[in-house]
């Protein structure tokens, strides 16, 4: 496989195994450097890519198991979960400071969930991911998925609704 060849196949995803990483690490620059470091993986890899159904899920599935190894070892006590910047240009500066409240609390609220529920949630409603490919790629069952996402939106939705039932707490 030639470099161009390898660029055809792994560029389009690159972005996704970004946001993972982003979402699992604490840093742009922590997500960088695994997205780095995954793409270094699949460059040593390149002859045997051609024999992957799917190379974007396997790239994702060694950069979940490369985010997890580095939040497992000892340099993972300053590591944490940040993700955000979404902004629209044509809302209210009122409208604007309300969404960037709802999306850090969103994102404090995905933090403190069970790991496996915040890489589905991730992947399912960030990544827009399908069941069969996320039941792939976390080795899991299509209705384990399912009951999982299911499980980390309920979460989600009903600490948002006590955050706004009850004010800042």
């Amino acid at each position: 496989m030639t470099q161009s060849e390898f660029l055809n196949v792994v560029m389009p995803f690159k972005d996704k195994l970004y946001r993972l990483a982003k979402r699992l690490l604490v840093s742009s620059e922590e997500a960088e450097d695994a997205t780095q470091e995954i793409l270094m993986k699949l460059w040593a890899k390149k002859k045997m890519i051609e024999n992957y159904k799917n190379v974007e899920a396997f790239a994702m599935t060694m950069t979940k198991n490369f985010c997890l190894d580095r939040l497992k070892s000892k340099q993972s006590n300053n590591l944490k979960l940040v993700h955000s910047n979404y902004a629209d240009g044509a809302s209210s500066l009122q409208k604007q400071v309300e969404s960037k409240d709802s999306v850090s609390w969103v994102e404090r609220i995905m933090e403190e969930l069970p790991e496996q529920q915040k890489m589905v949630l991730q992947l399912r409603d960030i990544e827009e991911y399908d069941f069969d490919e996320i039941s792939e790629l976390l080795e899991m069952k299509p209705t384990a998925v399912r009951v999982t996402l299911s499980r980390a939106r309920k979460t989600v939705r009903e600490k948002l609704l006590q955050k706004h039932s009850y004010g800042i707490g």
